[in-house]
């Protein structure tokens, strides 16, 4: 594999948004997943968990940018995160916050339509790397193949 990570830069972070505001802070935080020791790595997993699926389920305008890098952390042996990056992989596919209440509400579109296409984005997003899991799914890690396996399942329906 090419080098982690190196298509950061192409990605307009500080002109889009997450939950705290401007993007601009998620490629530390990919970073520090990515090569950080494994305290180092959950916490910004964390962090980043809080800024692209707040909660779980609510996306965020990065979100979807942001999918890739994680697909490319969760094929990396040395990342020490991997099975919490397939969670929230699939907490993202599975994230339809605002599509759910727009759906009882429609006037909420009016205020809100930005939101249901985040969603919509940061699933495609998911959906577009999901070949990724026939390798996943291959890894002697029994608690990773559990995670790419329940992401298999969320994507395939």
């Amino acid at each position: 594999m090419a080098t982690p990570l190196k298509n950061l830069g192409k990605v307009p972070w500080d002109a889009i948004k997450d939950s705290s505001g401007s993007a601009g802070a998620i490629p530390f935080l990919l970073h520090s997943v990515a090569w950080g020791d494994e305290a180092t790595a959950r916490a910004a997993l964390g962090d980043l968990r809080e800024r692209i699926c707040q909660y779980g389920f609510v996306v965020e305008q990065a979100t979807a940018a942001t999918v890739p890098f994680l697909w490319e952390l969760a094929r990396l042996p040395q990342v020490t995160c991997r099975v919490q990056i397939v969670h929230l992989l699939k907490n993202i596919a599975d994230a339809r916050q605002w599509e759910s209440t727009a759906s009882v509400y429609p006037k909420l579109l009016n205020h809100h339509h930005d939101y249901v296409g985040w969603e919509r984005e940061a699933r495609r997003a998911v959906h577009a790397e999901r070949s990724v899991l026939r390798e996943l799914l291959t890894e002697p890690d029994a608690a990773l193949v559990e995670a790419a396996t329940e992401l298999a399942s969320t994507l395939a329906r």
